[in-house]
């Protein structure tokens, strides 16, 4: 019987939503082991007061339990 864990994790990165969620995957595989997916919750962008955008995401990630 397999059973699945989610947590929910937030990434921003400076180049865009789709480095921000690869960040956040790529961090989670380093402390979650057997991770299977995840969904995209939320996308923010923050305008910094010199016009510079930081993407952030929130997402929830699913990996499986050891036994």
């Amino acid at each position: 019987m397999t059973v699945a864990k989610i947590v929910e994790i937030s990434a921003e990165s400076n180049k865009g939503f789709d480095d921000a969620i690869r960040h956040g995957v790529d961090r989670a595989r380093k402390t979650l082991d057997g991770v299977k997916g995840a969904w995209l919750k939320d996308q923010q962008v923050e305008v910094g007061s010199d016009g510079t955008l930081t993407y952030r995401v929130s997402m929830k990630v699913t990996f499986l339990m050891n036994e």
